[in-house]
């Protein structure tokens, strides 16, 4: 199945917008595995059998494994999901930005090492640097837009040919890149009025929306503003609030807090 199929029918089984994103940082883990880098694939594997019946996606970030040395924990986490949950789907979250043979090898070290069934991408080189990523079919390409960060708006926002820069991001994803492939945009639920806007550019198209949880972003606010027209097209990512929710028993704070936050996204 394609991404988007894979997409579509677990949102159909589940009613769950919600996507766990794995990011995993030794120094924040309990008690019992702190600090503990080869403790990472355990962590994270709990995490995901903790939390599997209340989400739609998994998305773990490949920063947090490969600053410390971590890719082959990053296989056998991939690997997990994809053999206990292959209902689920499974986003790399890498922002890769690259163009020609660079950008290439990114999207195989994303679909074929990983076995992710979708990535994200950086558009600030334009459309030869999405290509690449776009040339695996059923693959799905995310392609950064309206970031959650509290500086995204120092060029997401500036202002050319009497739109904002991230609005003209999500023109050419809907009337571009989405004739070529399975594409998505990252928006982030820090800016709710924005993410409606993006929404009537982009129609039903499926966007990623980080900044639930730690970051503060209003669960009801990203489902009334985000929402495409069958009352879906979210995948709302919560880290670090479901992650160490609990210093103790971890996998079992996970749980709970992630069906809480998944109850919230309606």
């Amino acid at each position: 199945m394609s991404f988007l199929s894979t997409l579509n029918a677990r949102w159909a089984a589940t009613g769950s917008l919600l996507c766990v994103g794995l990011d995993p940082d030794p120094d924040k883990f309990p008690s019992a595995l702190r600090n503990d880098v080869g403790s990472i694939a355990r962590f994270c594997i709990d995490i995901v059998d903790a939390t599997a019946e209340f989400v739609c996606a998994f998305k773990p970030q490949i920063a947090y494994f490969a600053a410390v040395g971590a890719e082959k924990q990053l296989e056998e986490l991939c690997q997990h999901i994809r053999a206990n949950h292959p209902t689920i789907p499974l986003i790399l979250d890498a922002k890769r930005g690259d163009i020609g043979d660079t950008a290439a090898l990114y999207a195989r070290e994303a679909f074929d090492r990983y076995g992710a069934h979708a990535v994200t991408v950086s558009p600030y080189l334009g459309t030869d640097s999405i290509e690449p990523f776009l040339a695996h079919a059923g693959k799905g390409v995310f392609v950064l837009c309206r970031t959650s960060n509290v500086g995204s708006g120092e060029f997401q926002s500036q202002v050319s040919n009497g739109m904002p820069l991230y609005q003209h991001v999500a023109t050419r994803a809907a009337t571009d890149w989405a004739t070529k492939g399975e594409v998505g945009l990252v928006v982030g639920a820090t800016y709710p009025e924005e993410l409606k806007l993006v929404r009537e550019i982009v129609g039903d198209m499926t966007l990623l929306v980080p900044g639930v949880g730690a970051q503060g972003g209003d669960p009801h606010a990203v489902v009334t503003h985000g929402s495409n027209s069958v009352g879906r097209g979210l995948i709302v990512n919560s880290s670090r609030a479901i992650l160490y929710a609990s210093d103790t028993d971890y996998a079992s704070g996970a749980h709970d807090a992630a069906r809480a936050t998944a109850a919230s996204l309606v």
